[in-house]
């Protein structure tokens, strides 16, 4: 019997957009800048500002998918060594969002660590957050530091620092093959 939350039923949103907004937040950790460069801010804004809301939804739906597919890849590096991807992987990205209080508010952090036990288990993230009512604003950032984080991991493991960006590119460039 399949669930409601079969990734199958789920909208896969707008991950090219998705990704542009983790890829450069990558960017910008490795080039060494903290905090958020204004002139990268205010591109972001304008691009979010030009969606308009079903552009907005679609970039929610592209960033639960980017958690599901960072997550099903993590999900067979973990298997590969006979472990289970939920107890390796969701405890040190809680322990990592508790360091971040002021762009993952500790309230979140259990709807962060559920999308991430969803995608983990082959649910859909975004059909898993969407039983519980439509997205809050302050859910907003802490969705985009859950995949963040979910890539940083991908590329500490693979000592690649594009590892993550470039296995989404790849996934849609065979799916725009298909």
């Amino acid at each position: 019997m399949s669930s409601p939350c079969d990734p199958q039923h789920a909208p896969a949103g707008d991950v090219g957009a998705a990704l542009m907004m983790i890829d450069s937040r990558l960017k910008s950790i490795h080039d060494g800048k903290t905090g958020t460069d204004p002139e990268q801010q205010e591109l972001i804004d304008q691009f979010a500002a030009s969606l308009g809301p079903g552009g907005v939804d679609d970039v929610l739906d592209g960033a639960c998918t980017l958690i599901y597919m960072f997550m099903r890849w993590l999900r067979m590096a973990h298997e590969d060594h006979g472990k289970d991807v939920i107890e390796y992987v969701v405890p040190n990205l809680v322990a990592t969002m508790r360091m971040m209080p002021k762009s993952v508010p500790p309230e979140t952090i259990p709807t962060m660590a559920g999308l991430v036990i969803a995608a983990g288990t082959d649910l859909s993230p975004s059909l898993w957050r969407k039983q519980y009512g439509y997205w809050t604003e302050e859910e907003m950032t802490p969705l985009e530091a859950t995949a963040f984080l979910l890539a940083e991991h991908i590329n500490r493991i693979t000592d690649d620092p594009d590892f993550a960006t470039r296995l989404i590119t790849e996934a849609l460039t065979r799916s725009d093959e298909g």
